[in-house]
């Protein structure tokens, strides 16, 4: 019985450890994105990892969905 609540929070901490792993990494991953991608025009690359930084998760999300998309759009309509 003490063995089955052991693997219990093994495997807890196996998910829990694991998923932190990963946001942080999508974290990072967000942080070079905008550093290195964003356009140097105005004040959009500063807010935008002010965001990232001090809002992580929430930050990050909303930088992957918002911006991202947006990066190849403005590209093309940059070019013409």
């Amino acid at each position: 019985m003490a063995t089955t609540g052991l693997a219990i929070s093994l495997f807890v901490w196996l998910i829990v450890g694991s998923l932190s792993l990963l946001t942080t990494a999508f974290w990072i991953w967000m942080i070079v994105d905008c550093a290195t991608n964003e356009p140097n025009e105005g004040n959009d690359k500063i807010v935008w990892l002010l965001l990232i930084i001090l809002l992580p998760f929430i930050g990050s999300l909303l930088y992957f969905f918002v911006r991202r998309p947006q990066r190849p759009i403005l590209a093309q309509y940059a070019g013409k």
